[in-house]
């Protein structure tokens, strides 16, 4: 390892593997990679169908807790994040959901100027090779390899949960991607030729084959190093722990911050760029009074509203260990079936009320009925869909209380602290229960078993959501970019840290509100932006494409 890097890039995550790339790839520049975690090489990682075991193993994730949380019945709930190469792309659902066309352009409303949707969509562009080939939405040529997976064949109740959606009066959308988001169709997910496309699978790998880049594992960032001349802060490198030796390494050009929406605030603040009041409390001197540091933290709440299933078709017959073995060692020997796809394979957005101008709730079906484990729900074959509200009102926050860095963070969500949120989840689970009993099921829905059919009223809907919700694992909106007038803004539409030379930030933390979906693709999407910024390239040209919105979402909520 050198002394000096012109980028040191923390964290080799969803966003770090992309920069440490973008960043490399004409040779001009030397790059320095931390990452805590250590190899991805596992197989719990690479076989997309095992995507429980690395969420819930300790040398992968960070097993953050939040502090208990008032509005779920006091109960605190697990926050895993990445520690490996990849991050929480190597640990995630490789669900592939790019958001809804406005919830980027509020981005742009708030003051995150160039980050409107046809700003963005050339870099979801650049990043993606879809498998059914480049179109005006889609990108057929960039490093993370997305799919529909087995386009459905492998069980009949995905077309079912579609063709229920389609009862009910909504719409069919063939790609929820592209030119409409809102309705009922099949869902994408990071996976190419049978195995996860991790960031690190997709960018690092061809990365690390370059002289100008290294990649340091095992490495906990302590802070950025900052040297002050009057009212003037710039970083000049970073101070981590290797080995059990404290090191510093300095930075030429610029820090990037890519530790994630826990990792980046913790680091801001041990650096003592925060709140002053947090950053007094917690013994660490105040280099720069930023109060966003940590806040606007959101995150997506969703439950499993299931369904036991009359004919033996669903995934509960594959719990087993024999069946499991079989489905391993197919996907070790050929690379398909059952354990190349992370059995989301339909899915639907549709508005909780009329008046909303795009989707605010969304839908994973699982053909099975299983628990937050992966253990059975009950005995006997069943479904389920994964569902939540998307844009939730309710904001927490990150803070540290220790300046000491290996002690985790306070995490509090707040969840369902507004009552739109609450008022969200009743209409959640009406709409869903209606969905989930049209005429295209009736063929193989038996019994509710959850919620059960007693959940009816707004104070048993509310009860039971307290209790049963569990996070989604989004957590995000932590050092938020926004406007020069915003004091709440803890970046610039450049996502470069505001008073604080030479330091970015370029993660899920930086989004002003949290999209209406699952978080990898635009994070993805935002270090592709970010490296043109950094390099001061110019930015791909606007996209200038149409986008679907219910002609008359004012008055009709399908």
């Amino acid at each position: 390892m050198q002394q000096q890097y012109d980028y040191i890039i923390i964290g080799a995550g969803s966003a770090g593997c992309v920069l440490a790339d973008r960043l490399s790839a004409s040779g001009e520049h030397s790059v320095l990679l931390l990452e805590r975690g250590g190899s991805d090489r596992s197989i719990f990682i690479q076989m997309p169908t095992a995507l429980s075991y690395p969420m819930n193993t300790e040398h992968l994730c960070w097993q953050f807790h939040t502090l208990p949380e008032p509005g779920v019945d006091n109960r605190s709930l697990h926050t895993p994040r990445g520690k490996t190469l990849g991050g929480s792309s190597s640990i995630n659902g490789m669900v592939y959901v790019r958001g809804h066309a406005c919830d980027f352009d509020q981005w742009a409303e708030q003051g995150a100027e160039g980050w409107d949707y046809q700003s963005c969509l050339p870099y979801f562009k650049r990043a993606e090779s879809w498998s059914g080939g480049a179109d005006q939405y889609r990108g057929g040529e960039g490093p993370v390899g997305t799919c529909n997976g087995n386009d459905m064949s492998l069980n009949p109740l995905y077309q079912a949960f579609i063709d229920a959606g389609k009862d009910a009066g909504y719409s069919y959308t063939p790609d929820y991607n592209g030119y409409q988001q809102e309705g009922f169709g099949p869902m994408h997910m990071t996976v190419k030729d049978g195995v996860r496309s991790s960031t690190s699978n997709a960018y690092l790998r061809r990365a690390m084959k370059r002289q100008n880049l290294t990649v340091l594992t095992g490495v906990m960032s302590r802070k950025v190093i900052t040297h002050q001349d009057g009212d003037q802060i710039t970083v000049t490198g970073v101070e981590f722990e290797h080995k059990g030796e404290i090191k510093v390494v300095q930075a030429s050009k610029e820090v990037i911050s890519s530790a994630g929406s826990v990792g980046s605030p913790q680091l801001l603040q041990l650096s003592g760029i925060g709140p002053a009041d947090v950053l007094s409390k917690a013994g660490v001197n105040v280099v720069k009074d930023l109060p966003g540091v940590g806040e606007n933290l959101q995150d997506h709440l969703e439950v499993y509203f299931q369904y036991e299933c009359k004919q033996p078709i669903s995934l509960n017959s594959k719990l087993n260990l024999i069946s499991k073995g079989l489905i391993g060692t197919r996907w070790i020997l050929f690379k398909d079936g059952l354990g190349a796809t992370n059995h989301f394979e339909s899915c639907a957005f549709i508005r909780s009320r009329a008046g909303l101008k795009w989707p605010d709730i969304q839908y994973h079906f699982l053909p099975a009925a299983m628990r937050y484990d992966g253990n059975a729900a009950f005995k006997g074959h069943g479904f389920q869909v994964h569902v939540g509200p998307n844009k939730p009102a309710s904001r927490g926050y990150i803070r540290i209380t220790s300046a000491d860095p290996n002690q985790a963070p306070e995490i509090l969500f707040n969840y369902l602290k507004e009552q739109q949120d609450i008022e969200d989840w009743r209409a959640c689970i009406r709409l869903t229960r209606e969905i989930l009993n049209q005429k295209s099921l009736d063929g193989y829905r038996g019994n509710e078993i959850q919620p059960g059919y007693d959940v009816e009223t707004d104070e048993q809907i509310d009860a039971w959501v307290r209790e049963h919700v569990e996070s989604a694992y989004h957590p995000s909106c932590t050092c938020k970019m926004g406007a020069d007038d915003d004091p709440m803004a803890v970046l610039d539409s450049e996502c470069r840290v505001r008073g604080v030379d030479n330091l970015r930030v370029v993660d899920s933390s930086i989004f002003p509100t949290i999209t209406n979906g699952n978080l990898n693709a635009p994070t993805i999407m935002v270090a592709e932006k970010a490296a043109d910024m950094i390099l001061g390239q110019a930015p791909l040209p606007p996209a200038g494409v149409p986008v679907w919105i219910h002609p008359e979402y004012q008055t009709q909520q399908r």
